[in-house]
C-alpha cells in the first residue's frame, strides 16, 4: 500500500501527502524520482493529454488526496454544485470540513488514511458523542475532541485559522468555514468543474 501512494504521488507529479511525515524527507519518492511511475519510458516526455485527459486527471488528483471514492466525490461535488459561490471553491471546502480531514489538520493524525482509522476505531468525539464516520460533514460550533489522549498520536501541524484548538483539554471547535487561499493544496478546482460540467 505504501508503495502504491508513493506511485499515486509520483503519477500526478505532486505530493499529496498520502504517508504523512515522509512526505516531508527526502525519502519522498517525488524528491527522489520527480517522473511518472512505469519504467525507463517514464523519463521520457509524457505524451500531450487531451483536455478531457487533464481536467479528469485532476479529479483523480483530488479524489486520491482526501482519499474518497468516485461515489463519494461525485455526492460532494453535486452538494457544491447547488452552493450560491464558487461550485469549484465550495467542493475543497466541503473536503476540508470532512471529519477525517479535520483530525489530520489538527495533528492528531500524520495522513488522512490514519485519521480515517481513528474515527472508524470509534476514537473521536464529535460534541462529545463517539463519531465513527470519516465522511461526516462538519459545521460551524462542531465540537471535536479525541476519546481519550491516548485515543491520538499529536504530529507536529500548523492549525489552519478555521479551526480553534483547546491544547489543554484536546477539544477543537470549528470556528468557520475555510478560505480559498487557507486551503492547502494545488488542487485545481475549476478543472473539475469543467470535468463534471461536460
Amino acid at each position: 500500500m505504501d508503495n502504491n501512494n508513493c506511485r499515486q504521488c509520483r503519477k500526478f507529479g505532486t505530493k499529496l501527502f498520502l504517508k504523512g511525515e515522509r512526505c516531508l524527507t527526502p525519502k519522498c519518492a517525488v524528491t527522489r524520482r520527480n517522473y511518472a511511475p512505469g519504467g525507463q519510458g517514464a523519463k521520457t516526455r509524457p505524451p500531450r493529454k487531451s483536455e478531457y485527459g487533464i481536467q479528469l486527471l485532476e479529479k483523480q488528483k483530488a479524489k486520491t488526496e482526501y482519499g474518497l471514492r468516485e461515489r463519494q466525490f461525485s455526492k460532494i461535488f453535486q452538494t457544491a454544485s447547488k452552493s450560491k459561490t464558487a461550485t469549484g471553491s465550495q467542493l475543497l471546502k466541503l473536503l476540508e470540513i470532512r471529519l477525517d480531514n479535520v483530525i489530520y489538520r489538527l495533528g492528531w493524525a500524520s495522513s488522512r488514511a490514519q485519521a480515517r482509522q481513528i474515527v472508524l476505531h470509534r476514537k473521536i468525539k464529535l460534541n462529545d458523542k463517539i463519531a465513527n464516520i470519516p465522511s461526516i460533514v462538519l459545521k460551524v460550533g462542531d465540537i471535536v475532541s479525541p476519546k481519550d489522549k491516548k485515543s491520538i498520536s499529536p504530529v507536529k501541524a500548523v492549525l489552519p485559522k478555521w479551526l480553534k484548538l483547546d491544547v489543554k483539554d484536546q477539544k477543537a471547535e470549528i470556528l468557520r468555514l475555510p478560505e480559498r487561499t487557507e486551503i492547502e493544496s494545488d488542487i485545481d478546482e475549476q478543472l473539475i468543474t469543467e470535468f463534471y460540467s461536460r
